[in-house]
């Protein structure tokens, strides 16, 4: 049974759940491998600013994993697929307070936990796998779909990534509102960043749609009122 506070759609020819407005979770809950996907953590953002004088509130890797541990709670799932820039940099996992420190070991011992390289989980060139609990890979494929962190242009497998942030941005009655959003082609599906302090870049801007190439067509998916609301960002002739 879905739970109610995630919305269902179809991709690939399986169920994906998608976790509504009211919740904030921004999860992608896929039901045949009982497996939750996130993308774009960014854990110790504001302790990376702290450094710089940002002094930003210092509980934005609290919030980030309480809110991993309800959609776990809610959902059941028996894997967790982290999909890159999990950590704001190489040295986050350092700086986590003991508290999040925690967190983060428990819910990793609870499930089947697999951390996807980003762009912000790399030194130099090098890829840095802290030592934390879980799998460390760059990319993976599950069910037949490519799990990475951004989305390769020229794809043709189905394709689940991150990196992007994605919001939709509608204005109505004179009044812009902003959502995290999923940006959807027929094969391919760009996450929204589930971190706490993570901004987000327009749905429709043009390195999204140059990531997603070949798609000719893409859509805003936003979860509202238990159901999945579409947006057309663009059409192309075929």
């Amino acid at each position: 049974m879905v739970p109610v506070s995630f919305a269902p759609f179809p991709f690939h020819d399986q169920e994906f759940c998608l976790g509504t407005a009211g919740d904030g979770l921004r999860a992608l809950y896929w039901a045949e491998e009982r497996a939750l996907l996130v993308a774009d953590l960014h854990l110790e953002k504001a302790s990376f600013f702290a450094r710089t004088g940002q002094m930003l509130p210092p509980y934005d890797s609290r919030e980030t994993l309480e809110r991993l541990a309800g959609a776990l709670r809610v959902t059941g799932a028996r894997r967790v697929f982290c999909l890159g820039d999990n950590f704001h940099d190489a040295g986050g996992p350092d700086r986590l307070d003991p508290h999040a420190a925690g967190m983060l070991a428990a819910l990793t011992r609870a499930t089947d936990w697999v951390w996807i390289t980003g762009n912000h989980d790399v030194k130099g060139t090098a890829p840095v796998a802290p030592a934390l609990p879980g799998t460390h890979l760059v990319e993976t494929a599950l069910g037949g779909i490519v799990l990475r962190h951004e989305a390769q242009p020229g794809e043709t497998r189905p394709e689940l990534s991150g990196h992007f942030h994605p919001r939709l941005r509608v204005v109505q009655r004179g009044r812009t509102i902003r959502r995290a959003c999923v940006v959807a082609s027929r094969t391919r599906m760009v996450l929204p960043a589930f971190g706490a302090l993570t901004g987000g870049l327009d749905a429709d801007a043009p390195a999204i749609r140059a990531a997603l190439e070949p798609a000719l067509a893409a859509d805003a998916l936003v979860p509202a009122a238990g159901r999945i609301a579409r947006f057309a960002l663009w059409r192309s002739a075929a």
